[in-house]
């Protein structure tokens, strides 16, 4: 990922943030022809001995899992809050329109958990991130049921090796802040966590 000084952080807490609210990300691995294959899927973010691993798992016909398994390394990506920023926002005129958004990239190492007991203890904490209350319909579904379902999927967890997150809130034009956030603090959903995300780093006064 391109990143100019200007939109990098290098805060772990600001990045884990940034996952855990938006964990609907991206798996990209190569193919057997080498060509970029990518799944959608949600994943649940921990951290463990001062570093992060993601866990997540992908349906049995899904070949991604034995891409995985031939090649572990993969990069996973996030797409946080986005919107489009006006040139209005300046006092001159002499501006264009740009586009201001917050993601992380993840370069992971892969291991695939395909015992039922482990798959099982995976999806237990996706649904502790989604919809803690489905745990006990989970439970109450029985084993027999539970063991066919949790076959037609292949777990995995993906170590994180090296992380980056960008910030590209137009830091580096401190004249726009104001303006910038107002319109945003007035907008639609992704709009106004942009603003909130503008408070966070002291851009723009509170």
């Amino acid at each position: 990922m391109y990143q100019p000084p200007q939109f990098k952080s290098d805060d772990p807490a600001l990045a884990a943030d940034l996952m855990r609210k938006h964990a609907f990300a991206s798996l990209i691995s190569p193919d057997d022809a080498g060509f970029p294959f990518v799944t959608h899927l949600p994943l649940h973010l921990e951290e463990r001995n001062g570093g992060f691993v993601l866990l997540g798992h992908c349906a049995k016909p899904n070949p991604h899992w034995r891409y995985l398994q031939a090649r572990p390394r993969a990069l996973v990506t996030f797409m946080g809050p986005h919107a489009y920023q006006s040139p209005k926002i300046y006092p001159d005129l002499q501006r264009v329109p740009s586009w201001v958004y917050l993601a992380v990239h993840c370069e992971v190492q892969a291991r695939l958990v395909e015992d039922p007991a482990g798959k099982d203890a995976l999806l237990k904490k996706l649904i502790g991130d989604h919809e803690p209350a489905y745990a006990a319909q989970w439970i109450g579904l029985g084993e027999e049921f539970q063991l066919k379902m949790l076959a037609g999927i292949v777990a995995f967890e993906l170590e994180v090796e090296r992380w980056s997150c960008k910030l590209k809130l137009n830091q580096h034009r401190p004249e726009s802040h104001a303006k910038m956030k107002a319109g945003f603090a007035a907008g639609n959903d992704d709009e106004r966590e942009l603003a909130g995300w503008m408070d966070r780093l002291g851009l723009g006064g509170q």
